[in-house]
């Protein structure tokens, strides 16, 4: 078969099946019922006597610089965040969201706000979405009190600043809580990251495999690091175990911002207490929140009211939000007491002042030592230890330096327990993923490739999360509040109610909820990218489908479900196609690599040319196909085109194996009955500094190797030097783009 038309086929083997799904999806479930759901009785038209609160929300694109650097970005009424939606429990909320983009969709999704599951605001899956130039009028119903917050749910956008607050204050009549001190005013805090990077930049270098944000956060591991932190035994298991390097945030950011801004002050006087309603509005940075002015007071958890309790500094997962009491000192009459936000990488922080005066800062966490996990797993043992049982002053003075939230200390303030005569139905699902790859997924499968989770109206949920990645997973549930439970909590029976729950590294969580929705709702981590990426899975009511059973224990493949049945995943379906082109031009030679990536299939076009020690320039250059099965195994077949000397064109076909200290292991065999056995290896001895080395036997042309450095320069260029077998000693330059 010519080259030529080898390669169509597998761009169309590779791509068709997705775009066929994509089509589909265009008319699957939600395409055929929105126009008819849309003419059902809407929120003012059920609830009539009910106050109507209206907003209008336009998102555009502009130009900001809240790291200095003017960039394009979304905004919400010209602002990043959008303005403050405030309602009062009870009240119906009107809000006209109009798309003044020139091109594209969006979409908000009102996060935490239990409302009807046309007006969610997912793309595709619960509403329609709303393309550029169109306008939708989003009804619901005020359920519940508390902060919450909107974002959009389309594509990346909510990295682009399509994000802003919830206010939802008690129902007139409801008394004030006797359990907490006289709050003298509040303030909203919308914490968020910010990358001067095109979003869809900061993806394409996520799944190539880039380690340039741990380079210019300071936080990439090398030989010489492992060695002077005293760490060279963790380095060398970890690299043995075949694991990545570990690091806590994915994304290197220019500006982390308060309320859209890196540093915000605020009138406050010496004796006030005040409310701060904290929204994690990031979408991809945990944050350790804690005050110059002493301990914070938490109040509330993701909206809902919650004993107080003290802690010195807590974690925030993306999504999450709590209510927080900081005490203005009164012997400081002229002071400004930091609030800080610090990421959890420690690579930048953001800045609320309360008072005027002379700054009182707050004290940084220590830095994460990424070498070794005994931080992270001392912060993890924590929770199996009595703290649920400590008073609340032991279990301050016992916090962790780099704590975990505080779970097991979290008791709501009203009995939270589920109907005792529902079936209960426990599922377990595996947080799992591939850094290197960057391909992330539940039970080892993305969105895509399992799309559902069978629930039965009337049925107690039982989800148990098992993360068996190196990061922490904020996981989000639409729809519903659950249950979290703790081993050794409080009070079992007043298990706090939350939206979205960390689930740390090598660690578990387990929550339950009550089944009482029905249609479709997203289930997915919050680290933005891994949503992208494939952690998802939809909670489906199916009309007609075959409900999971009682005592069921695991939950229901998306493939025993009727096969006419496929959720509208729009945009959150896998995979997304990226493409970019790593290679090297120096004295001697050139080599790289050209790939399409969409999901676990790349096309890849791989070169090496040489024309030093050879009469005339040699080439040799394959283009393939290649599978990700797992972290160990890739597979590929293509075509191998080459004036090498007892070289030939050829079908070739092969697979590459990971074996232990991170040592890659390929076999390719070729038509003519030549095969090639090859291993590779890439060691950082620095932060920017590299070695490579490359060994290959050729059963027609014997042994080859290749030994070269690196020195990274930038995200796109590094200076290489490097000695082959064939074409000898030779410098240059290395490019991705």
């Amino acid at each position: 078969m010519p080259l030529h038309r080898a390669v169509l086929i597998a761009i169309l083997g590779l791509f068709v099946p997705s775009l066929a799904l994509a089509c589909a999806a265009c008319g699957g479930k939600g395409g055929n019922t929105f126009a008819s759901r849309e003419l059902e009785p809407k929120a003012s038209q059920l609830y009539p006597t009910a106050p109507i609160v209206e907003y209008s929300l336009d998102i555009a694109e502009t130009t900001l610089s809240p790291a200095g650097k003017p960039v394009r970005a979304l905004t919400l009424n010209g602002s990043v965040p959008g303005p403050t939606l405030r309602f009062r429990q009870g009240d119906v909320a009107r809000i006209h969201v109009n798309n003044r983009l020139s091109k594209g969709e969006t979409s908000v999704h009102w996060h935490g706000l239990l409302v009807p599951n046309l007006e969610d605001g997912v793309p595709h899956i619960t509403t329609p979405p709303i393309f550029a130039g169109q306008s939708r009028t989003f009804e619901f119903l005020l359920k519940q009190a508390g902060t919450y917050w909107y974002h959009s749910h389309t594509g990346l956008q909510e990295q682009r600043g399509v994000y802003g607050s919830i206010v939802v204050e008690p129902k007139v009549g409801v008394p004030a809580r006797t359990d907490i001190p006289h709050i003298d005013r509040e303030e909203v805090v919308v914490l968020s990251d910010w990358t001067n990077e095109n979003p869809n930049d900061v993806m394409r270098s996520l799944l190539r495999g880039s380690d340039w944000y741990a380079i210019r956060k300071g936080t990439a591991q090398s030989l010489v690091g492992a060695i002077q932190t005293g760490n060279l035994k963790d380095y060398l298991n970890r690299e043995k175990s075949r694991l990545p390097p570990m690091d806590v945030s994915d994304v290197a950011y220019d500006a982390f911002l308060v309320n859209g801004k890196p540093r915000q002050h605020i009138a406050a006087k010496p004796g006030e207490t005040i409310r701060l309603r904290v929204i994690n509005a990031a979408a991809s940075t945990y944050f350790y929140l804690n005050s110059a002015a002493g301990p914070l007071t938490l109040i509330a958890a993701d909206g809902m009211d919650v004993a107080p309790i003290h802690q010195n500094r807590l974690l925030i997962g993306m999504a999450e939000t709590y209510d927080v009491l900081v005490t203005i000192p009164a012997d400081a009459p002229s002071a400004a007491w930091e609030v800080r936000a610090t990421s959890q990488d420690s690579s930048g922080h953001a800045s609320l002042f309360l008072g005027e005066g002379a700054e009182k800062n707050a004290t940084a966490p220590t830095r994460l030592v990424a070498y070794s996990m005994n931080a992270a797993l001392a912060a993890v043992l924590d929770q199996l230890d009595d703290s649920g049982e400590l008073t609340d002053a032991e279990a301050l003075a016992a916090e962790n330096e780099r704590p975990l939230p505080p779970y097991k200390r979290l008791k709501a303030t009203h009995p939270t327990t589920l109907p005792s005569d529902a079936p209960v139905r426990t599922v377990t699902l595996k947080l799992t993923g591939d850094m290197m790859r960057y391909l992330w997924s539940i039970n080892g499968k993305s969105i895509d490739e399992q799309s559902t989770i069978p629930v039965k109206k009337g049925e107690v949920l039982r989800l148990v999360l098992v993360n068996n990645t190196m990061m922490h997973h904020p996981m989000h549930l639409h729809g519903h509040f659950f249950r979290l439970l703790m081993p050794d909590a409080v009070d079992p029976a007043y298990a706090p109610l939350k939206h979205t729950v960390d689930v740390p590294p090598m660690s578990r969580r387990v929550i339950e909820l009550y089944a009482d929705e029905d249609r479709d709702w997203l289930f997915h981590c919050h680290l933005l990218y891994h949503k992208m990426s494939g952690m998802a899975r939809v909670f489906s009511y199916p009309a007609g489908a075959e409900q999971p059973s009682a005592d069921a224990t695991t939950a229901t493949p998306a493939a025993e479900k009727p096969a006419a049945y496929r959720p509208n995943l729009g945009d959150h379906a896998m995979p997304h196609s990226y493409a970019w082109i790593d290679g090297s031009l120096q004295s001697q030679m050139s080599m790289g690599m050209g790939t399409i990536q969409r999901g676990r299939d790349n096309l890849n076009l791989m070169w090496k040319t040489g024309w030093e020690r050879v009469e005339e320039t040699e080439y040799e250059i394959d283009a393939t196909y290649s599978h990700y099965f797992n972290p160990r195994w890739t597979a590929f077949a293509g075509y191998r085109l080459t004036n090498m000397m007892d070289g030939s064109d050829s079908i070739i076909a092969g697979a590459t194996y990971r074996l232990p200290y991170m040592i890659d292991a390929t076999a390719t065999f070729q038509s003519d009955g030549e095969a090639r056995f090859g291993l590779a290896k890439m060691l950082q001895l620095t932060t920017r500094v590299g070695v490579m080395a490359r060994a290959e036997y050729d059963t027609s042309q014997d042994l080859s190797w290749m030994a070269g450095v690196t020195y990274t320069l930038t995200k796109q260029f590094s200076l290489i030097g490097s000695y082959d077998s064939d074409y000898g000693p030779g410098a240059g330059v290395s490019f991705r783009f």
